[in-house]
């Protein structure tokens, strides 16, 4: 973890998901701020009610929706009325099958403000506030689809690919100012987003990669695999050249 004292402030996006919960938990155990923020605000009371108990300074639901940018500013308001080190973790996202997509476009672009406009808008926001600080963390949990657009979920991999690439300009512009970002890729993680999906190849946890998040966040690392094979098996799916990768259903 990037500091272990209780003059952090996390900015939990998209609280109510098992990952963000998870990774809640474990900054609440160490005494930190969490501004836990999503659409349903009775679950992100809970939450906040659970990180208290378990020994964070403050907890403080707001409502957000990264579809709706009028509800971002309050949060960076928020944050920045915080003493300390100011972080954001970037749990937000949704995949509707791409079958689904397929019978529905106008899918399209929820699923891309969920997974890469509305977060990469709100950090826009937020960057002048972590580079005023000269510190502080960014976490973006994005995916392993992004790496490679498939034919079972391009629309999600689009948007997630999207997100990454914005975050590395992220970590490039702010990197100068003392600030980490993190890109996160997990592959499947047993979370009700996967529900449906049938058995996955390499399936997680939510605590096991909120694990992995700390560790690199300790070690300063830009990128994140997590399981950690899914770095081998992307690059290998990344250098099948396109006449053959566009007649496999991987």
């Amino acid at each position: 973890m990037t500091d272990t004292n209780t003059n952090q402030t996390w900015i939990i996006l998209g609280a109510s998901s098992t990952i963000a919960k998870a990774f809640t938990r474990s900054v609440a155990e160490q005494g930190a701020h969490v501004i836990l923020a999503g659409r349903r605000m009775d679950d992100l009371k809970a939450t906040a009610d659970d990180a208290t108990a378990r020994g964070a300074r403050d907890a403080t639901p707001v409502i957000f929706d990264a579809r709706v940018a009028d509800t971002f500013q309050a949060i960076i308001d928020l944050a920045s009325a915080q003493t300390g080190t100011i972080n954001c973790a970037v749990f937000v996202g949704s995949m509707p099958a791409q079958e689904t997509i397929d019978a529905d476009p106008t899918l399209v672009d929820g699923t891309i403000a969920d997974s890469f406009t509305g977060p990469a808008r709100f950090l826009q926001m937020l960057a002048p506030v972590l580079i005023e600080r000269g510190t502080g963390s960014v976490v973006g949990v994005g995916s392993v689809a992004g790496d490679r657009g498939r034919v079972g979920n391009y629309v999600y991999g689009a948007a997630k690919a999207g997100f990454a690439t914005y975050l590395s300009g992220l970590r490039n512009a702010l990197g100068r100012h003392g600030v980490h970002i993190l890109t996160v890729k997990p592959g499947p993680v047993d979370t009700a987003m996967t529900q449906g999906l049938g058995k996955q190849p390499f399936m997680t946890t939510a605590d096991a990669v909120v694990q992995d998040i700390h560790k690199a966040l300790s070690k300063k690392r830009n990128t994140l695999y997590t399981k950690w094979i899914w770095w081998p098996v992307m690059t290998i799916i990344k250098l099948i050249p396109e006449p053959i990768f566009k007649k496999m259903s991987i």
